[in-house]
């Protein structure tokens, strides 16, 4: 089985197992897991930040994020495409009474200029914008990049109006690795990060939230209203530990694969390779001979496993499982049906 899903399917590796296994734990609830501490102290170092916490899940993380940054009542501003507002069922207006507003989806096409001129201040009827989101990398536009520069000019946009500023990076290993790009770099333009340990980066579990300590403080709060306190967690602190050391520079091989499997499905007008710089490849098939339901049946029962998100739209993903000889069978296969 060829499983390009999505880099969540990944399983730990023998030596992050081993990781898990020997990791010397506590009461995280106290304060007292050791490997979870440690494993929030590195990443809120990696990017800059004064403190970190570490979350079940990157729903959690972000919406904890969220919460610290914009009260009951207040306005979100992102794009119209985004995991906040699109894969994270309403938490944000159902936990944290949270209103939110959106620009059209546009991926890494992110224009400042846009944000800047939706920002409504507090005024007689209106719903004050506390906060912005983005995400990097972008899912729904196929792992697009947010480029710095751009990023840097929102980051001036919401300074000027006293915003705050909120990155999901579940994947935001993949923009440090493609564009080389430091992570404190990153860090350095956000009130709040999300960084995911368990999709490119291959641990079974968990996102870490970084800020400053304030916040931070007052996301554990959170976090423990939300379901989200963990006791012995440091079994698996300690594979987003592992994880951080082993997975990171190879997310290249996965963007490698990723464009292997773009520019074999370019001659059938699905996908246009030079946009592929990540780890995920979105299919148009709204002029294909199959759909995405279709083509999603055909290509399980060849043994290759690909996600529809929608009707005329597919995706596939490369991940820490995949190797060479996974890509070389999903080609085959994809190209035999898409041929046909």
């Amino acid at each position: 089985m060829v499983d390009l899903r999505s880099d969540t399917v990944t399983r730990p590796t023998p030596g992050m197992r081993a990781a898990m296994a020997a990791a010397e734990v506590g009461d995280d609830v106290y304060g007292e897991d050791p490997t979870v501490n440690a494993l929030e102290s590195e990443v809120a170092a990696m990017f800059g930040h004064e403190a970190a916490l570490f979350a079940p899940t990157g729903s959690m993380a972000n919406q904890v994020a969220l919460q610290t940054l914009v009260p009951p009542g207040g306005e979100l501003l992102c794009d119209a495409d985004a995991h906040v507002v699109t894969y994270e069922v309403g938490a944000a207006a159902a936990y944290g009474g949270i209103s939110s507003r959106t620009w059209p989806p546009v991926g890494g096409d992110l224009d400042p200029d846009l944000v800047a001129a939706m920002i409504r201040p507090a005024g007689y009827g209106a719903v004050p914008t506390r906060a912005v989101a983005v995400e990097q990398t972008h899912n729904r536009s196929g792992g697009q990049i947010i480029g710095l520069d751009v990023l840097r000019g929102l980051r001036a946009v919401t300074a000027d109006a006293g915003v705050a500023l909120h990155c999901d990076g579940a994947r935001i290993w993949h923009a440090h690795i493609a564009d080389s790009v430091p992570l404190a770099d990153y860090g350095a333009l956000f009130d709040t990060l999300s960084v995911c340990l368990s999709k490119g980066l291959g641990a079974p579990v968990g996102s870490v939230l970084v800020g400053s300590a304030e916040r931070i403080a007052a996301a554990r709060v959170l976090r423990k209203r939300m379901g989200g306190g963990m006791r012995q967690a440091g079994v698996l602190a300690a594979a987003g530990r592992y994880a951080l050391r082993h997975h990171v520079e190879r997310l290249a091989d996965d963007h490698v694969r990723a464009a292997r499997l773009a520019h074999a499905l370019a001659p059938y007008g699905i996908v246009e390779a030079e946009q592929v710089r990540s780890n995920i490849v979105a299919l148009d098939l709204t002029k294909a001979p199959v759909d995405a339901a279709a083509l999603v049946d055909a290509a399980g029962v060849e043994g290759v496993r690909l996600a529809a998100v929608g009707p005329g739209a597919a995706r596939l993903v490369t991940h820490l499982d995949l190797d060479d000889a996974a890509v070389d069978r999903a080609v085959e296969v994809l190209t035999g049906i898409l041929g046909r």
